[in-house]
């Protein structure tokens, strides 16, 4: 039977597939940590309040993408190329979503609106963050050899989340509410095109890997497009609403390290 806890038993079973898989989650970690860190350093001076929770920010992800790269160490496994294909961090880059590498280069002081867009497209790729590491820590939450760094990583994700809904509604709250709404939904619709290109190429990758036959990997394009179909009617909702989270101050505590 088809499960999403037979799929990723499957792929982590596999030294080349979790070669592959720790290998693309490391690389978009390392490159979300370079991101906040220079829009830490970045930040408008009326802004500045925000610069140690974005910088934890940062710091999580980096902390994310040690831990891939050392659960890779531990199967006497060396890191792969990620296929431009599944690089999600990249594509959103180029369809617009977020601040782009180059804007990040520059010295230049982001400005309000800036940020705005920074912490919307946070609060959408976080959502998704949550729920992947929420699927993960279900099913391989006990797990002897990756357990502990799962239910870590989900942790902080959760932290993510939280603090962007939080940041989201005090700058809503300062008379941004429209603009928050609008930068949101736009992100919300590209991130879910990406996410559907992303998962079709991963399954593709994979599935060469594992040999997987083509009734099989139809399936697996079928569910794909399926989930992309329920986010496009209306599933995107969910990462656009703000609510204020249980956990308040969520990035304003030192992060716990993975030894």
């Amino acid at each position: 039977m088809l499960s999403a806890k037979s799929l990723f038993q499957e792929i982590l079973g596999d030294d080349e597939s979790f070669r592959l898989f720790c290998s693309i989650a490391a690389s978009g970690e390392s490159q979300g940590g370079w991101e906040n860190g220079r829009i830490a350093a970045l930040l408008p001076e009326g802004c500045r309040a925000l610069a140690p929770k974005v910088a934890r920010h940062g710091a999580d992800e980096d902390k994310h993408g040690r831990i891939f790269q050392a659960l890779l160490k531990q199967r006497g496994l060396s890191p792969v190329g990620v296929p431009r294909d599944t690089d999600y961090t990249m594509l959103l880059e180029q369809h617009g979503i977020g601040l782009g590498h180059g804007r990040l280069r520059r010295a230049e002081p982001l400005t309000e609106r800036d940020v705005i867009v920074y912490l919307a497209h946070s609060r959408v790729t976080e959502q998704r963050a949550s729920e992947q590491m929420a699927l993960l820590r279900k099913h391989f939450g006990d797990d002897p050899g990756i357990g502990r760094a799962v239910r870590m990583i989900s942790a902080d994700e959760d932290n993510h989340l939280a603090y962007c809904h939080e940041e989201l509604l005090r700058l809503a709250r300062a008379g941004h509410g429209p603009t928050i709404q609008r930068v949101l939904r736009e992100c919300a619709l590209a991130e879910i095109r990406v996410y559907r290109d992303v998962s079709l190429a991963v399954m593709a990758h994979m599935g060469r890997i594992l040999g997987w036959p083509r009734p099989r990997a139809a399936v697996l394009v079928a569910v794909i497009h399926a989930v992309y179909a329920y986010e496009r009617l209306g599933g995107w909702r969910r990462m656009v609403s703000l609510s204020m989270p249980e956990r308040r101050n969520a990035l304003g505590t030192p992060a716990p390290e993975y030894a």
